[in-house]
This record gives C-alpha cells, structure tokens and sequence, in this order.
C-alpha cells in the first residue's frame, strides 16, 4: 500500500512538472524584461527604412529637421499587455484605448473592449509592477448605461466611426481618483453620429473588489455636439473641480463647484476641434488631450494626441506643461513627438498609425503612459520622471500656437 501511494504521487508530480516549469519560468523572465524596457530610450538610428518597412528618404528635409524625439518613451518588449480574447464573447474583437490610476501599491486599468455583438463596453485589469497584468476581470466591469435613442431613419448615414462598435456603447474612459472616489469620464457613442461626454464614479473600495457599482452617468457635453477627449483635473483647482475639454487651439477648462451637479441639464459648451496646431510641426493638427493632467514640480503634465498634416492618418503623442494654478497657460510643449505608431502592434489592427493615450500614471520615479495600438491591443511604454520632464523644459517650446 505504501509502495502505491509513492508510486501515485510521484506520477502525479511527473503530470504537474511542466506546469510548474513554465510558471517559474514565466516569473523569472518578468524581471528582465521590465529592467530592459524601464531604460532611457537611445536615439534612434538613421537608416533608409523604418522599423514596419516604409522608407523614410522621402520628404528627406523635414525628416533630418525631426531626427530625433527627445523626451521618448520607451515601449516595454512584452507589448501588447492586454489583446483580444477570441474566447471570450465581449472582448473577442479588440481591447484598447485603457485608462488608469495608481493606488495600493497596483495600477488599475480600465480598458475599452469590442466583442461578437460589436458593443464596446471597458474591462478591468490589475498590475504590481505596471508592464505585466496579474489580473483581468471575466465580465465587463461596465456596460454603457446611458439609453440615447437612435435615429428613426434607418438609412441615415453613419458620420462617425470610432475605431469598430458599430453597435453603440462606452468608449476612451479617463479615470481620475478624488477623495477616494473613481470619476470617469467617457464617449458616449450611439453607433450613427451622436458622440456625447458622459461622467460616472464609483467609491473606490467598492472599484478595486470589482463591485460595479458606478453612479448612474450623465452627459456633461450638450445635445447636438460631437465632443471627445475630455478629463477631470485629478485634484480641485482654486476650490473648484476642474474639467480640461479643449487644446485646440487653445486650452479650454471649466470649473465646477460640485462635480455631482451635472444632473443631464447642465452642460460645459466646449467650442468645436479646429485643427489648431503649430505651423510646420508635427502637431500641425492638434486632436485633443490623452490621460488625465499629472501634478508635477513643473506643472501640470498633459499628454495629447496630434497629426502632422505633412504626415497624415497618423496619431502620435506628444506632451505640454500647464501651469499650475492658471492651466490655461502652456508653460512647454514637446517639439517632438514622444511615441510615434512605428511598431507592428500600432499598425496591424482596425486603425494603422495609431497610439492612443487614455492612462498615464506615476510609481517609484517612472512615467508609465498606456495606450490602444491600432485601435485593436493594449500597450504600455514608459520614461524615468524626472529626465522626462527636464529634457520637455530645455528642448521644448513655449508657445501652443503661432500666427501664419
């Protein structure tokens, strides 16, 4: 009888020993990897082809005036951190666009998600050292609760796309923690035209215990508007709650006493996207903020999207300093892009040429910035803090805007 159960389990360990080799293996390899990504990027070398193969000997001048970008992020090896689950119904399409926030010692992410039913709804996922995901929740952690009704003509055109969920649903959330409450700010999107700013929140225990308790949304943008890329300040502004809702031309922010007046009533008129950039530069065409502004000894750190109108269907990031108490006023911006979209995973997906910001937070010294590839995975890149910014501030320029 002794001899048998030796015999049982030492099969049973014989079965389970691959297991556990890729485990172990799969954590001594994290190390590494994160060591490597967390390094100040080089500059890029120059060559006659890029990364994804397209040459770069054309508009050869403007090229070698852009050589290279500065303040650069650098992309963690392991990307993309989060991708579709073909298994999974709500997710199987595509997983991009994350916010997140930095709290307890884990960064939490939420991220927006496409599935059979083309509805977009966000996920949830969990990370200790902010480039690998620990957990991801199996359900949706929200599902758009706003009901905008559709237009009664079935053959009205569709003006707006968003990057798949024809469907309608939640879309590019922005998270920002106050007073131990998660805000969220999103697109509302109907799947015809009506793209609206929602706000919700949720208390922050019930958040990182995956309760889905989020406070019903309103809209905070007005009827008849198309509006994207809005966020919440992550702490009050002169006493006041402070949205960011506009950097194009110029940047645009109201002040509101008590974030929970919005009751689908009151509204913030934000003045329609121009385009507004800087002339001959790769911001030429400014699109709107990316992850909610991040306090810094220098000022307000805001990361945006912009395209250059001599390099278009391109999205890249680049980043600005506001001040502090008055963040209407752009202390710096970036002369160059600080990720551009050169990698496989930012061009193989429903959108080429994109890196779309929703999250940025800061732990232990380093910027860890994440964002949606081609409209299809989820990716993270990251820069040592302090560098960063005193590389924005030599190299960077004063001005948002210049008269032609």
């Amino acid at each position: 009888m002794a001899a048998s159960k030796r015999k049982t389990k030492k099969t049973r360990a014989k079965k389970a020993a691959p297991r556990r080799k890729q485990k172990t293996v799969h954590k001594r390899a994290v190390r590494p990897l994160a060591k490597k990504a967390l390094k100040k990027p080089a500059k890029k070398k120059r060559s006659g082809v890029r990364k994804n193969g397209v040459s770069k000997k054309k508009n050869g001048a403007r090229q070698k005036k852009r050589k290279s970008a500065p303040s650069a992020l650098a992309r963690f090896e392991a990307n993309p951190i989060i991708k579709p689950s073909p298994q999974v119904p709500w997710e199987s399409k595509a997983t991009f666009n994350p916010s997140a926030i930095y709290a307890g010692g884990k960064v939490h992410l939420v991220y927006r998600a496409i599935g059979d039913n083309d509805v977009s709804v966000f996920g949830y996922a969990t990370s200790a050292n902010g480039l690998t995901i620990d957990t991801q929740s199996k359900f949706p952690a929200y599902v758009q609760g706003v009901s905008i009704p559709r237009r009664q003509q079935a053959s009205a055109p569709i003006i707006y796309g968003s990057g798949g969920g024809w469907n309608g649903g939640s879309e590019d959330p922005r998270l920002t923690l106050i007073d131990g409450r998660v805000f969220m700010i999103y697109t509302s999107f109907d799947g015809w035209g009506s793209v609206r700013i929602a706000l919700t929140s949720i208390s922050f225990d019930d958040f990182v215990r995956e309760r889905w308790n989020w406070k019903k949304p309103v809209f905070i943008s007005p009827p008849g508007e198309i509006h994207k890329n809005w966020v919440l300040f992550p702490e009050k502004i002169k006493g006041k709650y402070a949205i960011l809702h506009g950097i194009s031309p110029e940047i645009l922010v109201d002040y509101v006493d008590d974030i929970d007046s919005f009751d689908g009533t009151k509204f913030i008129h934000s003045k329609h996207p121009t385009g507004g950039g800087y002339k001959d530069a790769w911001d030429s065409a400014l699109r709107g903020v990316g992850p909610a502004p991040i306090k810094t000894a220098y000022g307000w750190l805001v990361l945006y999207h912009a395209m250059d109108i001599k390099d278009p269907n391109r999205y890249k990031l680049g980043a600005m300093l506001l001040d502090l108490r008055e963040p209407t006023k752009v202390l710096v911006r970036s002369r160059y892009p600080v990720l551009e979209p050169d990698e496989w995973y930012e061009n193989e997906g429903f959108k080429a040429g994109v890196v779309y910001a929703c999250g940025a937070i800061v732990k232990d010294g380093w910027l860890f910035v994440y964002y949606g590839g081609a409209d299809k995975v989820v990716c993270v890149a990251a820069a040592e803090l302090e560098p960063f910014l005193k590389t924005l501030l030599a190299s960077g320029s004063t001005k948002l805007t210049r008269k032609k």
